[in-house]
């Protein structure tokens, strides 16, 4: 089962949020504080009618709803304008399939005809004498009420829906939360009631039940109950005794603490509570798991973060996993075609990313693709000599460094290049490529045929074939003499001192980069800096 769209209104950060997920495995990525961790917690809400674990009825607090909203609310009320509070809305568009007929209708807001299901936080009318005495000093008013709403939870063939209804099942996991003790048990313990069977769940329920009765019946209990029950009259008419909690609130899920080799779970590493959290929550998906993921790489050293990730590749089968991440790796391992480029109310996607490419990203993770895709603009180099000097031509140019002026520079193999076009065409990033013409023009010019012309995309190299790399073309620039001034060194010829340049590239690119003489650049890096 998948998740084709999500529309979400007013909660915590999204106003206003219609994400597309067309692909099976989703990588959610966006900018800090932009509202990734509210969109998985308010998939989580439609599917589960929960959050932080309890009962969204239990968990209704003013801040829940989008600050923006509320402020508007609150500013109209000022004005006189009677009107009701802001409403909290959740929809998931889900997949046709077989087993979701009955959640298949058009009552949504853009009056598609498929399954989903819809949740609602908003006013209800049998408070409506209440709400209007509350507002009638709207000076008073300093927030949502939320004691005057409801919550509304139905299918889009307009059923009520109940978490034992609803044949779509998910998990959240979030690796990023360090909770205390009892909530990181009840973290796993969700999982872990997902896992196992009901006729598991009843048995342990029972055998808990039964445990507690045991120890009513221990001779230590009795004889205590005894001496307690000296205390009637004097203390209360009635006995008083020591008994375990047997109501609803005191079920095997608040008292059964789980274990890994005999340790509590509280206590063991928290990259291996992440990992154990997503390994259960797989391994019994059957096909109905949407499997939410806050930033796997959290707490994770490179080989276990590998082995989580291909533990979730492989066993993810027919169901559906959203992640977010802050990961390169987690972004290429799991397929550079399924992200969601999200700013808070849309998403672009990577569908249509080349199957080499994706393929490419797929098996050399290591490429920080992140970098490339949260940028606004970026300039792609060869190697670190070749950055050291693109960004000492920037600074000399607009008096900070690139990344002071939400410019990136990446070091890229020249290979790879290609590979990052192919993400930035399909993204409309700003992208420069600074590149050595090898002494064959023509050939590079074949080589980036698809991406000359393409707005947004620069490919800058100098067209002098006999200084066709970095080294020379600063000797040509510059001269001998100042070339040897800047490194230190006293070469008779310029064939010398371009081997030596060559045979040292990253300690002569150093050298430039914090030397106090000035530096005339070759004209296709100042070309590739502009502005």
């Amino acid at each position: 089962m998948k998740i084709n769209k999500i529309h979400v209104e007013n909660f915590k950060s999204l106003k206003e949020t219609t994400v597309n997920f067309p692909n099976k495995t989703a990588i959610v990525v966006g900018d800090n504080e932009i509202g990734k961790s509210s969109l998985l917690e308010a998939i989580n809400l439609g599917l589960t009618a929960q959050l932080n674990g309890r009962n969204i009825a239990y968990e209704l607090h003013p801040y829940l709803f989008n600050l923006s909203a509320s402020s508007e609310y609150l500013a109209e009320l000022k004005k006189g304008v009677v009107l009701p509070p802001p409403k909290i809305l959740v929809e998931l568009y889900l997949a046709d399939h077989d087993d979701l007929g009955a959640l298949k209708g058009s009552i949504n807001s853009c009056g598609e005809d498929c399954p989903g299901v819809s949740l609602t936080i908003e006013f209800d009318p049998k408070f409506e004498k209440e709400y209007e005495t509350y507002i009638a000093d709207p000076a008073a008013v300093t927030s949502v009420p939320i004691e005057y709403m409801k919550v509304v939870w139905r299918t889009f063939s307009d059923q009520d829906i109940t978490a034992r209804s609803l044949p779509v099942r998910c998990s959240l996991i979030d690796a990023t939360a360090m909770r205390h003790d009892s909530g990181a048990n009840r973290y796993l313990t969700d999982v872990m009631s997902s896992y196992l069977e009901p006729h598991d769940l009843a048995r342990l329920g029972l055998s808990y039940r039964k445990m507690k009765d045991l120890f009513l019946s221990d001779p230590s209990i009795s004889a205590i109950n005894a001496e307690l029950e000296k205390a009637k009259g004097s203390v209360s008419e009635k006995t008083i005794s020591i008994g375990l909690d047997n109501t609803a609130r005191a079920k095997w899920e608040a008292g059964v603490i789980p274990h890994l080799d005999s340790i509590p779970f509280s206590l063991v590493g928290k990259g291996e509570q992440t990992s154990t959290k997503i390994k259960l929550a797989l391994e019994k998906a059957e096909g109905s798991r949407i499997l939410l993921v806050e930033e796997p790489e959290n707490h994770q050293s490179h080989t276990n973060l590998n082995a989580l990730l291909e533990s979730m590749f492989n066993k993810s089968g027919e169901n559906q996993i959203i992640v977010s991440t802050h990961s390169s790796f987690v972004l290429n391992k799991l397929g550079l075609d399924g992200t969601v480029l999200f700013d808070g109310c849309t998403g672009a996607t990577l569908t249509e990313l080349p199957p080499d490419t994706k393929n490419y990203f797929l098996k050399l993770s290591g490429h920080d693709t992140l970098r490339l895709i949260l940028s606004r603009r970026v300039i792609l180099v060869e190697g670190p000599s070749d950055e050291l000097i693109v960004q000492r031509a920037y600074k000399d140019k607009h008096g900070v460094l690139p990344l002071a002026d939400g410019t990136e520079v990446i070091s890229v193999r020249s290979l790879a290049f290609k590979r990052f076009l192919d993400v930035a065409k399909l993204l409309k990033i700003d992208v420069r490529v600074v590149t050595d013409n090898d002494g064959d023009i023509a050939k590079l010019k074949k080589k980036y045929e698809d991406y000359l012309g393409v707005e947004g995309i620069l490919i800058s190299f100098d067209e002098d074939e006999k200084a066709s790399t970095l080294e020379p073309q600063l000797v040509k620039y510059n001269g001998r003499n100042r070339t040897n001034e800047i490194l230190g060194t006293e070469f008779a010829t310029d064939e010398a001192l371009i081997k030596y340049m060559e045979g040292h590239k990253t300690d002569c690119a150093l050298k430039f980069f914090e030397s106090d003489t000035e530096i005339v650049f070759p004209e296709y890096i100042k070309h590739a800096i502009s502005k």
